[in-house]
């Protein structure tokens, strides 16, 4: 008696096909570079991390709110809970524990006293700075390199395999 039994499926067949098409080939290795470019930034963190004793949550932490700072968009705790995943209790131990060394400070709403948002400190800015300062004149190096029409449609690729990245996230629906 024999059976067959089934094939994978597509999704997964896709991954490990051959690379026939020079369109194929070109989307595979923009796929390495993708994940290839995701492991060398987690490097960079977690080397920032651990050369300032930081967790990781910490320094997702961080760049959350030196973003939306960047913005003039300041970020609440609660706001800091739901961009980590975490609860609201366990926001504040980071903020609490990342004031605490000087990397973020507390500032309240001038116009809503009730509200608090969170400010890179000094401290936290200047490490910042000395840590990722030749990080950034290489990223200006490498960016001076393309035209605005080349770096429009790298942004809405990065955008676009970010949000691919979210929506494939457990509970994102």
């Amino acid at each position: 008696m024999s059976s067959t039994a089934p094939g994978p499926d597509p999704a997964t067949a896709r991954m490990y096909r051959r690379r026939d098409t020079p369109r194929e080939r070109l989307q595979a290795e923009v796929l390495d570079l993708v994940r290839d470019l995701g492991v060398q930034a987690q490097r960079v963190a977690d080397d920032f991390a651990g050369s300032r004793g930081l967790h990781p949550t910490d320094m997702r932490a961080l760049l959350h709110v030196m973003r939306r700072e960047g913005e003039g968009d300041p970020m609440t705790t609660g706001e800091l809970a739901t961009a980590l995943g975490l609860t609201s209790g366990a926001a504040t131990g980071v903020v609490d524990r990342l004031e605490r060394a000087g990397h973020l400070r507390r500032e309240r709403d001038t116009a809503d006293r009730r509200k608090v948002h969170l400010r890179f400190g000094e401290h936290g800015a200047a490490v910042a700075v000395e840590f990722f300062g030749p990080l950034g004149r290489r990223s200006d190096e490498l960016m001076a390199r393309y035209d605005d029409t080349e770096l429009d449609v790298v942004r809405r690729f990065l955008g676009d395999m970010t949000a691919a990245l979210q929506a494939h996230r457990p509970g994102a629906g």
